[in-house]
């Protein structure tokens, strides 16, 4: 395997993992008035560690090999609301929003570390 091949390790998949989260946590929000509609979010610690398991244990070395990527969509669970609406709908905005704002900052940090990598092999293939 090339020492370029594993350069991202598990921060790939975490990155792809916000990216996911990010998006369920919007479809709540722009669904907070739709009546029957149940809040999803993603289990986040259990997704990373399927996705590390993955990424230690196995190695793909013919192209119609599966590949490695965790399929996030089977760690998704419905939330349970504190106050659930009498319409039935579980999506509790306040909540909802302050999640996808924590996200926001999670998804940007992990995005610089990737960048500080890429920065970092840069530095070493052009000998700084």
């Amino acid at each position: 395997m090339s020492s370029l091949g594993n350069i991202f390790g598990i921060h790939e998949n975490a990155l792809l993992l916000r990216e996911q989260r990010l998006k369920v946590l919007s479809e709540n929000i722009a669904n907070a008035e739709t009546p029957h509609y149940k809040s999803r979010d993603i289990d986040y610690k259990a997704a990373m560690s399927a996705s590390a398991k993955q990424l230690l244990n196995l190695q793909k070395t013919n192209t119609e090999h599966i590949d490695l990527r965790a399929n996030f969509k089977d760690y998704e669970v419905f939330r349970y609301p504190v106050n659930m609406s009498p319409d039935g709908n579980t999506v509790e905005l306040h909540h909802q929003q302050s999640e996808f704002g924590k996200e926001s900052g999670r998804y940007i940090a992990t995005v610089q570390f990737i960048e500080n990598r890429v920065g970092g092999v840069r530095r070493a293939l052009r000998g700084e």
